[in-house]
């Protein structure tokens, strides 16, 4: 019986299993895409401060010497462009962690549900245990009344053929009687 109930147990762990490697598959193809979009924009903004490190150098001014008003508006637009940027990457990494945090709390309802299920399945079994104990008695109870029902019984056909015989035997002595009373007419 145990064996049995292991490997109940055995079976519904490995259905669990499946079924969260089945969910997860989709929302960590969601986090992964997610994180793939942030280090996107994480080497976009390492490339726009490249350019804006470069832009900081560049002196297109008076024979080189000084920096422009252009050179500055350039310095000063790519330095837009990367603060905006890091908007979006602040943007797109709290989305990231809204996919982590929803995964999180995905699992642990996952794991209350399931843990219910197998608290109910044990339920289910120690009670069905229970009633298997309660109908094994029964039958123990019952078989052991059966021996005594079946010696009852034998004394009962015993005497049952001991009175037939009698009978027999009555029937037989008063045939015998009554044929000799026949014989003395004729």
């Amino acid at each position: 019986m145990r064996s049995i109930k292991l490997l109940f147990l055995l079976t519904m762990l490995s259905g669990f299993l499946k079924q969260v490697n089945a969910q997860t598959n989709p929302d960590s193809s969601a986090y992964e895409v997610q994180r793939s979009h942030v280090n996107e924009l994480l080497n976009a903004r390492q490339q726009k401060f490249g350019a804006y490190d470069t832009s900081l150098t560049k002196k297109t001014g008076l024979f080189g010497l000084f920096k422009s008003k252009g050179d500055m508006q350039k310095s000063i637009d790519i330095l837009k462009d990367i603060v905006i940027t890091d908007n979006n990457i602040f943007l797109e990494t709290q989305k990231l962690l809204k996919i982590k945090d929803f995964e999180k709390d995905k699992f642990q309802q996952l794991a209350t549900d399931y843990d219910k299920q197998v608290s109910a399945y044990i339920g289910t079994i120690s009670k069905l245990q229970k009633e298997n104990e309660k109908l094994r008695s029964q039958v123990d109870k019952t078989s052991g009344n059966g021996g005594l029902g079946n010696i009852l019984l034998y004394i009962a056909l015993l005497v049952i053929g001991v009175l037939g015989y009698l009978l027999y035997t009555a029937k037989a002595k008063q045939t015998v009687q009554s044929k000799p009373l026949q014989n003395d007419k004729v």
